[in-house]
């Protein structure tokens, strides 16, 4: 509990954290959408990118809305869409080591194959986080090995690291894991030392520019209806509830409208997918084979110093 003594903001977060949960009865937000449920051949998810940013800076075809997420956080929008579900039908592409870290443990998806972009060939050693460039190939390869599967494609922008930044928080707490015990978010706000608020959200904006262009690539090149949304969005200095402290990142269990309204942007090209469920393309656990100290690096890379 040291963090709570050099930050009591963090405590008012426990406190905002047990109204939104209902003191920890909810795992998830219950009013958002069951997004399987929905219409789409391919889900395009953006991680942590909030309507806003994306209704702001977007330039793609489709027509877009706004949704409420299940989630205010990755492991929530997994639990509360996809844990204990028969999902033979569908292939998830991810650039998250989320759902690995909780496979068995907390999630219990049965996808028809996950495709983990962030082992060690997908893995960017330079900026620390998978590239959007990779998890397209690894997508554009997913909906030619599985033509008749639903395709889910999880990419990490918005999501921290800040590919480009030159913020100098954010270069301190991204190289050695080792040495991370906080992320650019909690600095944010325990406010010594931290940025101004105007760099961190251009930065944030910065990375939305980052994976925009793949996206427009894969509304080209993907056939059937697309869609394009978050698993959740970012504080960015607002005001939290019911204890207005000023919030920041996406810590889970807080259903603030910044952290559960996201896009869904809707766009249709060639013929629909003709879908079938399959049993699983293998028989091994997701991930079992990974090493677990390389998941923790790269969980801590992203910021999941927790």
């Amino acid at each position: 509990m040291g963090w709570a003594v050099h930050s009591p903001n963090l405590v008012l977060r426990e406190l905002n954290r047990l109204y939104h949960t209902r003191a920890f009865r909810r795992r998830f937000n219950p009013r958002g959408i069951d997004v399987v449920a929905e219409d789409w051949d391919n889900l395009l998810v953006l991680d942590a990118c909030r309507y806003d940013l994306f209704e702001e800076n977007y330039d793609l075809p489709g027509d877009l809305g706004a949704r409420e997420s299940r989630a205010a956080h990755t492991s929530e929008f997994i639990l509360g869409n996809f844990h204990g579900r028969d999902l033979t039908d569908t292939v998830y592409v991810t650039a998250s080591p989320i759902l690995h870290r909780g496979y068995t443990a907390r999630y219990d998806p049965r996808f028809h194959a996950v495709v983990d972009v962030w082992r060690e060939d997908g893995w960017n050693d330079e900026w620390n986080t998978v590239m959007p460039e990779t998890v397209v190939e690894y997508a554009l390869q997913a909906a030619e090995t599985y033509p008749r599967k639903r395709l889910i494609v999880h990419f990490m922008q918005p999501h921290y690291p800040f590919v480009g930044s030159d913020l100098e928080l954010d270069k301190a707490t991204v190289p050695d894991p080792t040495e991370i015990t906080t992320d650019i978010w909690h600095e944010m706000m325990r406010g010594e030392d931290a940025p101004p608020r105007d760099a961190v959200v251009e930065a944030y904006r910065r990375n939305f520019e980052v994976v925009h262009p793949h996206v427009a690539r894969l509304l080209g090149e993907l056939s059937g209806k697309t869609v394009v949304t978050s698993d959740h969005g970012n504080m960015l200095g607002e005001r939290s509830r019911p204890i207005p402290i000023r919030e920041w990142g996406h810590p889970k269990g807080l259903y603030t409208p910044e952290l559960v309204t996201v896009p869904w942007l809707e766009y249709s090209a060639g013929p629909r997918r003709d879908v079938v469920a399959e049993p699983p393309a293998t028989a091994a656990k997701v991930g079992e084979d990974a090493d677990e100290d390389v998941v923790a690096e790269r969980l801590r890379h992203l910021g999941y110093a927790e």
